[in-house]
């Protein structure tokens, strides 16, 4: 019985990893393909080119500042700031949103809060395809469910924090975008993926670990095969002392009726 929920844990866990890691490439190479759905995962939306080149919206992806569904993007930058949407001079853009950093285009609190978001995708990603290959055992060992389990677990730290500072960021963003009058609104495909690796992450380790915990030790179960062997031996024991007596007693009967 244990054996068999172990399996069928073991794959569960390893298809939800793999589901985990394709929604991450999704995101992570959003803007990159004119093809769905990088086209349409972006993680904030504003109706303002601010004034770059052939651009009526701009879109925040993974890598660049795109406009309408992911065309005429930037160059790629890697910890991408969010105000490279923007010159230092743009007129309309909020107070809020500037500052020092990235040429003057981006306030610490936003410079800093995506830089370590954005880090944190990529070590969730690692993390999340180190556990897939260690998780291609979990289906029959204990010990790859054990293993593939703690991997997935740093996986999913560096995930909840990618997802928690990528959803604070651009909906304090959009927030501030529209209070300046520039309609703005969060992408659904960008969030959606973001947050459905995460509880596909969450529910393999549970699934892991599962698998890990089922099923004793092999010395759980060899003590009752010796148990029964013990006792075993002694029916036999026991056996063999009562014949002694009855081939003793038929014996002396024997020497009685002869005497």
């Amino acid at each position: 019985m244990a054996p068999g929920i172990r399996a069928g844990a073991g794959i569960a866990s390893m298809i939800l990893i793999a589901g985990s890691i394709v929604l991450l490439f999704f995101v992570v190479l959003s803007g990159v393909k004119n093809t769905t759905p990088l086209n349409k995962t972006w993680f904030l939306q504003a109706d303002s080119g601010f004034g770059a080149t052939g651009r009526s919206v701009s879109q925040w992806t993974y890598f660049y500042i795109c406009g309408a569904n992911n065309q005429n993007c930037g160059k790629p930058v890697p910890d991408l700031p969010v105000g490279y949407a923007w010159q230092a001079d743009s007129t309309g853009v909020p107070s809020q949103l500037l500052g020092k950093h990235a040429k003057g285009t981006t306030g610490t609190y936003y410079f800093y809060m995506w830089r370590f978001g954005w880090v944190f995708y990529l070590m969730a990603l690692v993390f999340d395809v180190l556990a897939f290959f260690t998780s291609l055992l979990a289906p029959v060992s204990r010990l790859a469910a054990g293993v593939s389990g703690f991997v997935l677990c740093i996986a999913l730290f560096w995930m909840s924090l990618a997802a928690s500072l990528m959803t604070v960021t651009f909906v304090k963003m959009r927030d501030q975008l529209n209070r300046a009058g520039i309609n703005s609104h969060i992408g659904q495909y960008a969030f959606g993926f973001t947050w459905g690796a995460w509880a596909a992450m969450f529910l393999s380790v549970i699934l892991l670990f599962l698998g890990c915990g089922l099923g004793g030790s092999r010395k759980e179960h060899a003590a009752p095969t010796t148990n029964r062997a013990f006792f075993r031996r002694q029916r036999s024991r026991r056996s063999a002392r009562g014949s002694f007596v009855d081939n003793d007693s038929s014996r002396r009967v024997v020497k009685e009726e002869y005497s």
